[in-house]
């Protein structure tokens, strides 16, 4: 599973801005762009990335585009961040008993 496009592109917070105002509602760049200190083509190539990164999808409404979050590319870190943390709670796991058996 490659989670490093995701990653990368909430490393932005100017990203993780856009990807949470999407979260709340869907949005054209034009509703973006009123809400962020940001310009229009900044938003533009900040949805990009988030597009490539498989975390938003965009429909054609009209002339406009309205952008939406899409749920799976959240999903996908969310299984790798839950494998991991099966994995620090095996080692505590582990941890505790050799302390118990001491």
């Amino acid at each position: 599973m490659d989670v490093d496009l995701p990653f990368t592109a909430l490393a932005d917070p100017r990203r993780r801005s856009i990807y949470e105002l999407l979260h709340g509602a869907p949005a054209s760049v034009r509703e973006l762009t009123d809400q962020l200190p940001i310009s229009q083509p900044a938003v533009s190539q900040h949805l990009k990335v988030l597009s490539a990164a498989g975390l938003v999808n965009s429909q054609p409404q009209g002339a406009r585009r309205i952008y939406t979050t899409d749920p799976a590319g959240l999903a996908q870190l969310r299984i790798w961040i839950d494998s991991m943390w099966e994995d620090v709670l095996d080692q505590s796991d582990q941890a505790g008993r050799r302390e118990n058996e001491r």
